[in-house]
């Protein structure tokens, strides 16, 4: 028998022993399924309905115009009317509006004069990739009001140009808004491998029933395997933290405590459902192929890369058991926005109620397997 030979006959060995488990065949089915249904649904870069806030300080025709060619554009939902320049920074800063365009009180002046009018565009870059599609649905917009002005009024030039101050990141760079993420993602994969494969390790190698028949109690042999999971997430988050920082100068202006305690909370609810997923498995490839069933939606839904707006409202629902949606925000918040204790609360307690429930359930599966 040739190598080739040796190596197919493997092969096919393992397909068929994955296929007649019907908890391996289900692994097989079940998450390009899943997975392939969340991409469909919320994995997009299209805009639609962005929040977007009017200061009319004019408030002359040419600027009704320009407002209502936004106003009637798909890619925007005015949500806003402000009335003084101080409410931009809070609009913008409770997440209320991406963008704020400012009409000046000499716009609609300065057009008929034949003078260039100015639009600001105040643009929250927490998102970069949102805020730099959103800014050229803007230029296209605007392009299309100097075209039907020169077209009317006969004149040269450009009536209307754009001036943009981006908020939090001032170049919109995309690794500004990146490699915050990557903690949460890096980290979530790191915690949920080690803590997943524990237990069917165990199983798979034979040990398990050793285990059992020590002096070690369950909660503690519970305990003892969800410690590495967190040990493990904290070093890389920590790694990556450096990474951002030192390598890739991004900011860290917030707290760094505030940080680790986010991290904290949000990789108990992490490691409790690795440990649901490994009370389920009885092979490490089961372990691994239930972690990515739980890894990649939960990326997916979590706003890292596709902002949460722009999903179906029924998919937005899921989102809310999500730990690393809450988490994208504290780190994001924490290193480009400086974000208070009483800012970071609302995300703190979801995680936290997450976890709790994710290593209740955790335990009782694992209890329920010993009887």
């Amino acid at each position: 028998m040739t190598t080739l030979t040796r190596v197919l006959t493997l092969f096919w060995k393992e397909l068929l022993a994955l296929w007649m488990d019907p908890r391996g065949r289900m692994s097989l089915l079940v998450p390009p399924l899943v997975q392939g249904l969340v991409f469909g649904y919320a994995a997009t870069f299209d805009l639609a309905g962005v929040p977007v806030a009017v200061l009319d300080q004019d408030r002359s025709e040419p600027a009704r115009e320009l407002i209502a060619r936004f106003t009637g554009a798909r890619a925007f939902q005015e949500v806003a009317r402000l009335t003084r320049d101080d409410e931009i920074a809070r609009i913008i800063d409770s997440r209320r509006a991406i963008l704020v365009l400012r009409i000046g009180q000499d716009f609609g002046r300065d057009l008929l004069a034949g003078r260039g009018a100015k639009v600001q565009l105040a643009v929250d870059g927490r998102n970069s990739n949102t805020a730099l599609i959103s800014v050229n649905y803007v230029a296209s917009i605007v392009q299309d009001f100097n075209e039907a002005w020169r077209l009317a009024h006969g004149q040269g030039g450009i009536p209307a140009r754009i001036e943009v101050r981006s908020w939090f990141n001032p170049n919109l760079e995309s690794r500004w808004f990146f490699m915050p993420g990557l903690v949460g993602t890096i980290t979530l994969i790191l915690s949920t491998l080690v803590t997943a494969l524990s237990l069917a390790r165990e199983r798979e190698e034979g040990t398990f029933d050793q285990l059992l028949v020590t002096p070690l109690r369950p909660i503690e042999i519970l305990t003892g395997k969800v410690l590495p999971g967190l040990v493990v997430g904290l070093v890389g988050a920590t790694i990556l933290v450096l990474v951002a920082t030192v390598w890739f100068r991004i900011p860290l202006i917030g707290s760094v405590p505030m940080l680790y305690l986010g991290t904290l909370l949000y990789l108990l609810s992490s490691v409790g459902t690795g440990l649901m997923i490994s009370s389920f498995s009885r092979t490490q490839q089961q372990a691994l192929l239930g972690a990515f069933l739980f890894v990649v939606p939960s990326v997916i839904l979590s706003g890292f890369a596709t902002p949460l707006s722009n999903m179906p409202e029924a998919v937005q629902y899921f989102t809310y058991v999500n730990p690393l949606r809450y988490f994208l925000v504290v780190a994001r918040g924490v290193f480009l926005q400086d974000l208070t204790p009483g800012e970071l609360w609302p995300q703190f307690w979801p995680m936290a109620v997450i976890g709790v429930v994710t290593m209740a359930i955790a335990t009782w599966l694992f209890r329920r397997r010993l009887q």
